[in-house]
């Protein structure tokens, strides 16, 4: 008919329990040391590097091929190679628009 639960089955199935727990960001765990295992995706950037490039500009060329600015705001600039050359060859009607419309414009210290 039906199955009884005795005391030492109780028992037995509290010791399989008495790992660690797993929590919703973390459950992710290596059978041989039912630790929670970090991966690229969930590990923290170091700190130590965004304080090093703080106001500093860095430069890559993504796989596409284009080149990307890191440093100026939260994401990159990236732009292909065409592209650059035709705003660095603009660099004087920019900077002059800039300085004309500079009253309606927000810096970073106003916003």
């Amino acid at each position: 008919m039906g199955s009884f639960v005795t005391s030492s089955d109780l028992e037995s199935r509290q010791n399989q329990r008495s790992g660690p727990l797993l929590t919703p960001m973390s459950d992710e765990f290596t059978p041989e040391t039912n630790t929670p295992e970090l991966t690229e995706a969930t590990a923290a950037p170091p700190v130590a590097k965004k304080k090093a490039a703080a106001g500093a500009l860095s430069f890559k060329v993504s796989a596409k091929g284009a080149v990307s600015v890191y440093g100026l705001g939260r994401f990159p600039v990236t732009l292909y190679y065409e592209q650059w050359k035709r705003l660095l060859g603009s660099i004087e009607p920019l900077q002059a628009f800039l300085e004309e419309n500079k009253s309606q414009l927000k810096s970073k210290e106003e916003a």
